[in-house]
């Protein structure tokens, strides 16, 4: 973990359960500590696990310009042109290869637990899959069904999704890394999903890509995140921060732990330690009379 330093020159901010909550609205305290960041000349990026495309709202509501990073750093676009209906330019992609996707698949079904597929901008699903319709709603016309989901395991992809009935446990996260280290990365993006990735992907290399594409040290970023998958991005920042929802661990790994996401934790954050400890070699001071946990 690098030593953090000041001022903040580059903020990574995951979405869900980081910026919004389940009702997805991005907050204007949200919206106005970002765009005073942005004036102060920071970069600012979305981290995320969701495709480039379904961030790109959030970014647009954010006045970014900057690269999104989707799908836990594994591909990363430019924004889209403005009024634009195409993906941004693609700047990065490694993809998980077709051998070890086909092993993830089988691994998978021998738990009981039904894999669906992110490749690019696409969410790739078997036809005898229950959520088809929840699905629909959420990628609209970037869903694709086909009809043998282990057919399809036979050519690259850009993650592997895997659901169960109920939330995955530590055991399972564990059993994955172990029998496909080397070969995969795995991690929870929420207590449903339980992801794979190729080899060195995480949304810590991205952080990286960002800084060393705008010429940050490290300990002039800030990352905030909420789930295990943004663990590696608290990690390689000076100032990571976690949100009070996220794992033990992952609270742990943070230099801070931000106010609630109701409340704008995020925001609060961004006001903290990228603007109010601008000028402070004292780093962020306790403003607005909330306390903020600094570990």
């Amino acid at each position: 973990m690098p030593e953090p330093q000041l001022p903040i020159r580059l903020i990574a901010l995951d979405i869900d359960g980081t910026l919004v909550g389940d009702d997805l609205v991005v907050g204007e305290r949200t919206r106005s500590a970002v765009a005073e960041a942005i004036r102060r000349g920071i970069s600012v990026s979305l981290v995320t696990g969701r495709m480039a495309t379904s961030a790109v709202p959030f970014a647009q509501a954010l006045g970014l310009t900057g690269p999104i990073v989707a799908q836990q750093g594994a591909l990363i676009r430019a924004m889209p042109e403005p009024g634009s209906k195409r993906p941004g330019r693609l700047l990065y992609h490694r993809p998980l290869p077709a051998a070890v996707t086909a092993e993830v698949v089988r691994w998978c079904l021998e738990r009981g637990l039904t894999p669906h597929f992110n490749h690019l901008e696409w969410m790739i699903v078997g036809s005898n899959e229950e959520r088809l319709e929840e699905y629909r709603l959420f990628v609209g016309d970037r869903l694709r069904v086909v009809s043998d989901i282990v057919a399809r395991s036979a050519r690259p992809v850009t993650k592997v999704v895997a659901i169960g009935d109920g939330n995955h446990s530590l055991d399972v996260l564990d059993e994955g890394r172990a029998h496909f280290a080397g070969r995969a990365e795995v991690t929870l993006s929420h207590p449903r999903f339980l992801e794979f990735l190729a080899p060195g992907v995480s949304k810590g290399v991205a952080v990286r890509w960002l800084a060393r594409r705008a010429g940050v040290p490290l300990g002039q970023c800030l990352a905030i995140g909420d789930q295990y998958n943004d663990l590696e991005m608290i990690n390689e920042v000076g100032h990571g921060v976690a949100m009070p929802s996220a794992p033990p661990a992952v609270q742990a790994a943070a230099h801070y732990v931000a106010p609630p996401v109701a409340d704008e934790g995020a925001a609060q954050m961004i006001e903290r330690i990228a603007l109010d400890g601008w000028h402070s070699a004292d780093g962020p001071r306790n403003v607005h009379g909330v306390k903020v946990e600094r570990r």
